[in-house]
């Protein structure tokens, strides 16, 4: 080939290129999020004071709120449909298959799964928690100097309930009141026990009922894809607010326990496509490209709530999981299966506990993950809530109560990470489940 041929050949190649990044930015959700975080991070660090400064840091503030409200609308519509679209996905997930044998499978086998893998993540994290010691990396001046703890969430003190009390409370006794305060798990119990009762009457008399959830669903899901147009602007603008407010000072005085919760995160997601390959019997690479764009969204967002509609219809199209199943699964995993979440938590515990010279004995070690494993399940999906959880949880180990205030400057940047596991798990769980139950009419 002759030199002058070649030179024609390469604006060929780069137009190739150019055609085909412009087809993926407009046509894949998951490259517009990608491209979002990109710019989101480099526009928060180049305007925090700890990194570019190009601004003062009222101004930076100021910047980032403004940048931060494309993502408060995306999360607010999210939310404001998220009860209902819980509701008669669970309902109809259950009541559509018409077969008391398929809820009697997925019912099952489902409760038995979620709580393996969470224990499976616990014992990871405790593992590597004791393995790694992140606690001795951090200088105790440090702990001493962190910020105080008026700065912390508002944590109001839990009551020794008896247990026999706390199944009682499982039920709803006023679902209104459920809904209000966005108890998603008492939400769950309420869906799931309308759907059985539905599928215990005749079809003539449950079809009315049926019929408003199919259109109280495609309405919710109508606002859900009003709220996907804003997907890139919230990722960018949510993901530059964070980037103002931690900077990179917090992320290198707590390397050590970041790593450590990372690296636990990213040994839970090889189980989780271990799992895909051994019971699902699926290809793991196809497997992790197909749930990207849930990926990407759960970690902008850092609400598992704020995916599942996405996750549903990745389910459902990308995946092939039934209909039935997806609906059913994806609602109750972002409710009760928060591996990612009992994973942080038992490596945050055992890190605070090293921090402040607390020893662990074997029985404590033990009660901790048993603790988690409880406070893991119906931990409300939104952002910020596992901070609130782990002031809960050791509270009893002796780590007072500026302890919990100094992992808040990584908190969000972490939580980002374990929404994303949490999500992957549930759409794990989609597809073991798939390959479990007898296919649903």
């Amino acid at each position: 080939m002759t030199e002058k041929s070649s030179n024609a050949l390469r604006p060929l190649g780069a137009h190739r290129l150019v055609t085909r990044l412009d087809y993926l930015v407009r046509t894949k959700l998951w490259a517009q999020i990608l491209i979002a975080m990109v710019l989101g991070i480099g526009v928060g660090l180049a305007l925090s004071p700890t990194g570019g400064a190009l601004v003062e840091a009222t101004t930076a503030t100021m910047i980032a709120s403004w940048l931060a409200l494309p993502g408060r609308l995306f999360l607010a519509l999210i939310q404001m449909v998220v009860v209902p679209l819980v509701l008669t996905s669970i309902i109809l997930g259950i009541a559509s298959g018409g077969d008391p044998q398929f809820l009697r499978q997925i019912g099952t086998r489902i409760a038995p799964y979620f709580l393996s893998t969470t224990l499976v993540a616990v014992v990871i994290g405790a593992s590597l928690a004791l393995w790694i010691r992140p606690g001795q990396y951090v200088d105790q001046a440090m702990s001493m100097t962190s910020p105080s703890s008026q700065n912390l969430p508002v944590i109001e003190a839990q009551e020794q309930i008896p247990f026999p009390d706390r199944i009682v409370e499982v039920i709803p006794e006023n679902p209104s009141n459920a809904i209000l305060q966005r108890s998603m798990f008492q939400i769950v119990v309420f869906a799931v026990l309308m759907a059985v009762a539905l599928l215990s009457i005749s079809a003539e008399r449950a079809k009315p009922l049926l019929d408003l959830c199919v259109s109280l669903q495609d309405v919710s899901m109508k606002v859900v894809g009003w709220a996907m147009a804003l997907a890139p602007a919230a990722v960018f603008g949510l993901l530059a607010q964070i980037s103002v407010e931690a900077g990179l000072d917090a992320l290198l005085g707590m390397s050590a326990y970041v790593g450590t919760v990372l690296l636990g995160l990213l040994l839970l997601l090889f189980f989780y496509l271990l799992i895909v390959a051994v019971l699902a019997r699926r290809n793991p690479l196809t497997f992790l490209g197909n749930i990207r764009e849930a990926q990407l969204l759960a970690f902008s967002t850092s609400s598992s709530a704020a995916v599942m509609p996405l996750s549903m219809e990745i389910a459902q199209d990308k995946l092939g999981v039934p209909r039935p199943v997806s609906q059913f699964v994806i609602p109750l995993g972002a409710t009760v299966n928060m591996d990612g979440t009992a994973l942080y938590q038992v490596i945050a515990a055992v890190f605070l506990t090293q921090v402040y010279g607390i020893e662990l004995t074997l029985a404590q070690l033990a009660l901790l993950s048993a603790t988690t494993v409880g406070a893991s399940i119906g931990a409300p999906s939104t952002p910020g809530v596992g901070i609130v959880i782990l002031a809960t949880i050791v509270q009893g180990l002796g780590v007072p109560p500026e302890g919990v205030a100094l992992i808040l400057g990584v908190d969000r940047i972490l939580d980002m990470t374990r929404t994303s596991v949490n999500v992957s798990g549930d759409l794990t769980a989609c597809v073991v489940m798939s390959r479990w139950l007898d296919k649903p009419k």
